[in-house]
């Protein structure tokens, strides 16, 4: 077995490996960009080597940068993780060269299936069913249209290179087309190095389904059950679970042959994913095969008892598959929920910043995080901008929801906007708790977006009671202080005035063990918990029921998130309520004449310039952030009076790019 590995990736995925390689005993070494110096892998790791500056072109994805990293450590294999370099024939090869046992499918492998083209054509000579489509390279956005225009639209334009929803667009029309093709260009030579894009049909209604296979160098194959990937959000895979509830065993038995007979096609070896679209009547169609570990892989490991990456470094060293086709057993379910630094009330628009503060819930045997992330790090605006990767195990598929509630409720993050929200809106939907999902579910459900009163709590009374109860605590510790004057000695009231989006509640209060009971519509309810002062995670009970609610005191408020609803709270005596209806309301600033950069990022064109004139909906500057294009459009016509940032500038969020007349 080999005595040292090194990992050329960052975030989630490296500190997954190191974990695994720790566990068998095996020395790591990270590498990193300038902008990763600090990061969670780095401090993980045995030894860690920078490669260079912050840009991926210049450090994740610079072979020689790499090889040297090897050679310097004297590492005896890579392990890729995803993205990056992970699907690069052409470094597999140079490690091979170099002596360095590449921990992943050989060279040939990864070229043809790493190719969404080529691997279309040798999936269909393997008899795999594929989708209709153009699988050639598209030379220009000119090119592309009457290719679209000969499928029938809708198409999907996708880079043949990479993954992670990046380098793909859903064009409808040749204007959309057009678009597509450059912005599915430029992220495709962004994030892989590889601009080509070919275009294939666009199944409406699809669901996303995928494979995991496993192979050795002796010429085993098997297969470990399928992943559903339909919960997605712009191509990006959003929530994943295992097994799917939409297919029977006979479907599951006939994608998992197809998937085998691929695998086999190219003497794959190490672990992989073909990845079908599946419609409506069950029928399926093979996608692309990633040659590489999955991000969702944890879900399997979750219902096999398997662990992917250990058996990734045995394949690489040698060893044979360990069991058969028929030694495989699903058990339970298994959900992956990904954090995402990302603003859902703003578009999900990447928000990287510093961790103030990191507290993931407890792992357990259900419950499990994988993260690359440490409270006081950073979110980079220059990678991926997840957070962690949120796991839950349960004997049935509901059961596996309820821990992930659970989980989600107790997940706390400050310092920069997240998902969890959006995350928790998602598994109390009614379509995803039957199951009933396509690639096309939240742009269905969530047409403009998702809101603040798409998170309103489904039982506003367990907020204000819990809040009622907390203000009570402050206020019987601030009548307790020493030094009162006598005669003048603070007293706490038993009746107060709950103030919740905009409305008044009145509340009667009464102390007891553990406790309070708290009188609210004319019915009582039991709070008892233990919570301290200071704490984020107000845990206990409500009437008996186990309750686990974020909390912050911001001066007379008290900020409450569960179940993805954030509510601000004021409790208040009577006298105080009738005050706060006198006063006035602070306006916020008028920003109707200045274009402010929505996200943090680099400001990477400028179209316009002082003086033009511009049309609603004309495009004046892009940004790219966490590896994504973002255009930035006109809403009115206008006059541009001062451009006030120029290209290769780093954002702040609403800084000002522009200003009108």
């Amino acid at each position: 077995m080999f005595n040292k590995i090194l990992i050329a990736n960052r975030g989630e995925i490296a500190c997954r490996v190191i974990k695994t390689a720790r566990g068998m005993g095996i020395r790591t070494v990270a590498v990193y960009s300038e902008a990763d110096r600090d990061a969670l892998h780095v401090s993980l790791a045995d030894e860690a080597v920078c490669i260079g500056p912050p840009p991926s072109a210049a450090s994740y994805l610079a072979i020689d940068k790499i090889l040297q990293a090897c050679r310097d450590s004297s590492a005896e294999a890579v392990h890729p993780g995803y993205g990056f370099l992970s699907e690069n024939a052409v470094f597999a090869k140079r490690l091979t060269e170099a002596g360095i046992t590449f921990i992943g499918p050989n060279s040939h492998a990864i070229e043809s299936m790493g190719d969404k083209i080529t691997s279309k054509k040798l999936a269909q000579q393997a008899g795999v069913d594929t989708v209709p489509g153009y699988a050639d390279v598209i030379q220009s956005a000119d090119d592309a249209v009457p290719i679209a225009r000969e499928i029938g639209y809708p198409v999907m334009l996708k880079a043949t290179a990479g993954g992670g929803g990046k380098g793909m667009r859903v064009a409808h029309n040749d204007d959309e087309c057009r678009d597509g093709f450059e912005r599915a260009s430029n992220e495709a030579r962004s994030s892989f190095g590889d601009e080509r894009v070919f275009i294939e049909k666009f199944i409406e209604q699809p669901r996303h389904i995928e494979i995991q296979v496993l192979a050795d160098k002796h010429g085993n194959v098997i297969h470990l059950g399928e992943r559903e990937c339909s919960l997605q959000r712009r191509h990006q895979k959003v929530i994943e679970e295992a097994p799917s509830p939409f297919l029977d065993a006979a479907t599951r038995s006939a994608m998992g042959d197809q998937a085998v007979a691929l695998a086999r096609a190219v003497s794959y070896e190490s672990a992989g994913t073909v990845e079908f679209i599946v419609g409506p009547d069950r029928r399926f169609y093979f996608l692309e095969m990633n040659t590489r570990l999955q991000v969702e892989h944890p879900v399997t490991e979750f219902v096999t008892g398997l662990d992917l990456v250990e058996l990734m470094i045995r394949i690489a060293d040698g060893e044979t598959l360990p069991l058969s086709q028929a030694d495989v057993r699903l058990d339970g379910w298994a959900i992956e929920a990904r954090v995402y630094a990302e603003d859902p009330f703003r578009g999900f628009l990447p928000s990287g910043g510093r961790l103030v503060r990191y507290l993931p819930p407890a792992e357990t045997d259900v419950v499990r995080v994988d993260t690359g992330v440490y409270e006081g790090g950073e979110v980079s605006i220059h990678y991926d901008p997840m957070i962690a990767k949120l796991i839950t195990h349960g004997a049935t598929r509901e059961r596996a929801i309820a821990h992930m509630r659970e989980a989600l409720n107790e997940f706390y993050v400050r310092g920069l906007s997240h998902n969890i929200s959006f995350l928790a809106s998602l598994i109390e939907h009614t379509r995803f708790r039957e199951g009933r999902l396509s690639t096309n579910m939240i742009a269905e459900e969530y047409p403009d977006g998702f809101h603040p009163f798409d998170a309103i709590h489904d039982d506003p009374a367990l907020m204000i009671v819990v809040a009622a109860a907390i203000h009570r605590r402050y206020m019987d510790r601030a009548a307790g202080i020493s030094g009162q004057l006598p005669g003048y000695e603070r007293t706490v009231k038993d009746q107060w005035v709950v103030v919740l989006h905009d409305e008044l509640h009145l509340v009667e209060m009464r102390p007891v063990d553990g406790g309070h009971d708290v009188i609210y519509g004319g019915e009582c309810y039991e709070v008892r918990s233990n919570w301290q002062f200071g704490q984020p995670l107000f845990k206990g009970t409500v009437n008996g029921d186990a309750i686990c609610i974020q909390v912050e005191r911001r001066n007379m408020h008290y900020r409450l998130f569960h179940r993805g609803s954030q509510v601000d709270i004021m409790v208040l005596t009577a006298r105080a309520a009738e005050l706060l209806a006198c006063m006035p309301v602070k306006q916020p600033p008028d920003t109707s004449k200045y274009l402010l950069s929505p996200m943090p990022g680099l400001l990477t064109q400028l179209l316009v310039e002082q003086g033009h004139e511009v049309r609603a909906g004309q495009d004046l500057a892009v940004i790219e952030a966490m590896k994504m294009e973002n255009v930035l459009r006109a809403e009115r016509d206008g006059k541009v009076e001062n451009v006030l940032a120029g290209v290769g500038d780093t954002l702040a969020v609403d800084q000002p790019i522009m200003k009108f007349e």
